[in-house]
């Protein structure tokens, strides 16, 4: 019985979580639209924070694989 109340718990904190990202997500695609160069802005500032840290991007977008260019 301890047990299903455990994973009841985590499962429903995970709901919770999963929700905040969602509605927080919604958010910065609104204020991106409505002030988009600031928005450029904060984020070539977080990247230049993150590339300090050793975490670095690939392009302002955020993708981390890197493209092949031309052929072998």
């Amino acid at each position: 019985m301890k047990n299903t109340h455990r994973v009841k718990a985590a499962a429903d904190q995970a709901v919770r979580q999963r929700n905040y990202r969602r509605a927080r997500e919604r958010a910065l695609t609104r204020l991106a639209n409505d002030y988009p160069s600031l928005y450029r802005s904060y984020l070539e500032e977080e990247k230049k924070a993150d590339e300090k840290m050793g975490k670095k991007w690939l392009d302002i977008d955020g993708n981390t694989k890197p493209t092949v260019s031309g052929s072998r």
